[in-house]
């Protein structure tokens, strides 16, 4: 089990307890694994969120080593605006990919996106409010990060599809629940919702018993 910076076992205590729905959608998908990354560095990862958004696994794969190999050693925001627009294109980046990273290279500059240490001692929403000023990171990225790269156990991505198809799987709804009823209705879930949401991604793969 990865090193996180919470307890999953509290977490999954507390939710048997809020919740005991849950409890079968544990049982069917087992212990808890989310795939959890330290985050190190911000640029680089926040530049790979962007390449890799809309784009198959591979394909963003195969761009972004492109993108990559356009720098010498580990790419940086400095390296980046002295790069040409061909070469971004060149790489594979649409123009509007191509303009995305020249406002995550221009943010973290001017020091709007804080490196890893800082952003570890900030608050969820600061965070949002901070890393959605670059074009093409919008709430959904940001939950991601705060999620897998940052360990925040209490984060609600209410937008994600994949979160409201298994909320209205373990709640028999026909239809899928928009955001706001969707955080209304797991309020109780709190302070645990990254455990809780982990597990309504898993649920879209099992079975569960009748």
């Amino acid at each position: 089990m990865p090193d996180y910076p919470f307890n999953p076992h509290d977490a999954l205590a507390h939710l048997r307890a809020a919740d005991p729905a849950l409890e079968a959608v544990f049982d069917a998908v087992g212990p808890f694994s989310m795939r959890y990354q330290p985050l190190d560095n911000v640029f680089h990862a926040l530049m790979r969120s962007i390449v890799y958004q809309q784009l198959s696994g591979r394909a963003a794969a195969t761009i972004f080593a492109r993108v990559e190999a356009l720098f010498s050693g580990e790419p940086t925001p400095k390296a980046l605006s002295r790069l040409q627009d061909a070469d971004l294109r060149g790489a594979g980046l649409s123009g509007a990919k191509t303009r995305a990273l020249r406002s995550l290279a221009e943010h973290v500059l001017d020091g709007t996106v804080p490196d890893a240490s800082t952003l570890r001692g900030m608050e969820n929403q600061e965070i949002r409010e901070r890393l959605t000023v670059v074009r093409g990171v919008g709430v959904w990225t940001v939950n991601m990060m705060l999620m897998f790269r940052l360990g925040r156990p209490d984060i609600m991505p209410s937008g994600d599809l994949g979160i409201r198809k298994g909320f209205a799987r373990l709640r028999g709804m026909d239809d899928l629940p928009p955001p706001k009823h969707l955080e209304a209705e797991t309020q109780h879930w709190s302070p645990w919702r990254t455990v809780a949401c982990w597990y309504l991604w898993r649920l879209l793969e099992v079975e569960l018993p009748d």
